[in-house]
């Protein structure tokens, strides 16, 4: 592959959000391991509820993430609306 060939893969694959969702995905999983292992070492239980309690809105987070990639949500699916044009606000008065 030429330069320009992969200098542009690496463009779009960076632009891509989907490989940007994906490796967010990754992250959280491995947090969402870290938290649900320490709950295991903390004794006090209001750590161990904060932790669990983090785990899983970190997994809904992980959900949201896999919906927009699939556009499985109504939310993910609907093209923006084109925004209005500004009002132009002037402060002087007409004549």
């Amino acid at each position: 592959m030429s330069k320009e060939g992969a200098a542009r893969m690496k463009t779009s694959s960076a632009s891509n959000p989907v490989h940007h969702t994906q490796k967010i995905k990754v992250r959280m999983r491995q947090l969402i391991e870290h938290l649900r292992k320490d709950v295991g070492k903390i004794t006090e239980a209001k750590a161990q509820a904060l932790f669990e309690t983090s785990a899983e809105v970190l997994t809904g987070l992980v959900k949201a993430f896999e919906d927009y990639e699939k556009k499985s949500e109504e939310a993910w699916r609907s093209r923006p609306k084109a925004s209005r044009p500004k009002e132009r606000a002037t402060h002087a008065t007409r004549r």
